[in-house]
């Protein structure tokens, strides 16, 4: 499985990384069904929230190597579809690209884009994005996918952004700290993304985004009876050896944060 080598390159080729990290890659699948089940991309919810939510790895790779992904959410105009379900297409395109990526890639880079983030909508739909969740979803991601976090980028900032940014960053470790840029505009991104890689909307050649997370939306659909298979594979924690692993010792106590160890 082509899955291997991509662990063992985001392990930087430790073995007992790589087998930890394989280890919590199908726990979770079992310890969260709620991201991990009901995979099938062509279900209305699951539109719906493609829809809004956009946040596709972007074609082609800069010469640092690096995948881009951009992320933005649309204003729903009423009722913000389930986040969770959009978490859950996340780890989605984050398994496809464990399946496709086999030459690998440097590192992950991801751009914000915060427009959304006004007093507004925070006040409405904030109530959805809860620290129990988040951290559910940042846990799964840094402890059971081979991850290399490069960079984030910020545009289109607001004072909003600066307090959400403030209330994260305790729970950051300093070197992802300092990986955070926060742009004023759109040139002072491109002096650190190619134009090239970027969707039109943020002055670049890469198309529209909606066209890119369209695709990416029609790959997962190709994807339709894998998905449905590999919601099987997952630990089955009557099995392991010693101590079975707990909702607990995954997760710890409802709606606490622990510090995120993204490498």
């Amino acid at each position: 499985d082509g899955r291997i080598m991509t662990f063992l390159r985001g392990c930087k080729f430790s073995l007992e990384k790589t087998k930890r990290k394989l280890d919590m890659y199908f726990t979770m699948r079992a310890a969260v069904p709620e991201f991990f089940s009901n995979r099938d991309p062509t279900r209305k919810e699951f539109k719906e929230v493609m829809d809004i939510f956009h946040f596709p790895p972007l074609p082609g790779l800069p010469a640092n190597g690096r995948r881009v992904i951009v992320m933005r959410t649309l204003d729903p105009k009423g009722e913000l579809p389930s986040v969770t379900e959009a978490m859950k297409a996340v780890l989605m395109i984050g398994d496809i690209r464990l399946k496709e990526e086999l030459t690998g890639v440097a590192g992950d880079v991801y751009i914000f884009d915060a427009s959304i983030a006004t007093p507004s909508h925070f006040a409405t739909h904030f109530s959805k994005f809860t620290p129990a969740l988040i951290k559910k979803f940042l846990i799964c991601v840094q402890e059971g996918y081979p991850v290399k976090l490069k960079e984030v980028h910020v545009i289109n900032t607001t004072p909003m952004v600066d307090t959400i940014i403030n209330f994260v960053k305790p729970f950051l470790k300093e070197k992802i700290k300092n990986r955070i840029h926060v742009h004023p505009d759109l040139e002072s991104l491109h002096k650190q993304i190619p134009k090239e890689i970027l969707p039109t909307e943020y002055g670049g050649d890469a198309g529209p985004i909606a066209a890119i997370n369209a695709k990416w939306l029609e790959k997962m659909i190709s994807y339709k009876d894998w998905f449905l298979e590999q919601e099987k594979l997952k630990a089955d924690e009557s099995k392991r050896p010693g101590k079975p692993k707990t909702y607990g010792d995954l997760f710890g106590m409802e709606g606490s944060f622990k510090q995120l160890t993204i490498d």
